[in-house]
């Protein structure tokens, strides 16, 4: 049984699958990181000071009671909220993260199609007389014996 289970883990596709999700992980890590420290600080330096990840709407207050200046004094004293900054930077870290994605299988998709459109150049001809196919450097029909040009 063991031995069946390695075979498996062990196939290509099972080891690329795996690579392909640690890369996928950090590459999210990466993308989470830029978001909240590079682009949404300057947008909110624009909007007039805005923290992001700091954007909530209170549901029930905690104890004690608020108002909370931030997100998280808000969780520390059990208070119930929407995070709306947060699925903001969400939905960021997600459009950056599939746009990325496009690019990667956009550019797949035309390696794939510019090795489809270069077709193989011809090694055949056909017999004006005969109309058989023959080898292209052929001077003489090994069909119908006629002298070719």
């Amino acid at each position: 049984m063991f031995k069946e289970f390695k075979n498996f883990a062990l196939r290509g596709n099972v080891l690329d699958m795996a690579i392909g999700i640690v890369i996928g992980s950090a590459f999210g890590t990466i993308v989470k990181s830029l978001v909240n420290d590079v682009i949404m600080p300057p947008i909110g330096l624009v909007l007039g000071g805005v923290d992001f990840t700091n954007i909530h709407a209170l549901l029930k207050a905690g104890d004690p009671v608020g108002p909370y200046a931030t997100l998280a004094d808000a969780q520390a004293a059990g208070a119930v909220t929407i995070n709306f900054g947060l699925f903001i930077n969400a939905i960021i870290s997600f459009l950056i993260i599939a746009f990325v994605l496009f690019l990667i299988v956009r550019g797949i998709n035309k390696l794939h199609h510019e090795e489809e459109a270069a077709p193989a150049a011809p090694t055949t001809k056909e017999c004006p007389y005969c109309a058989t196919t023959i080898p292209l450097q052929a001077t003489r029909c090994p069909h119908c014996t006629s002298q070719l040009e």
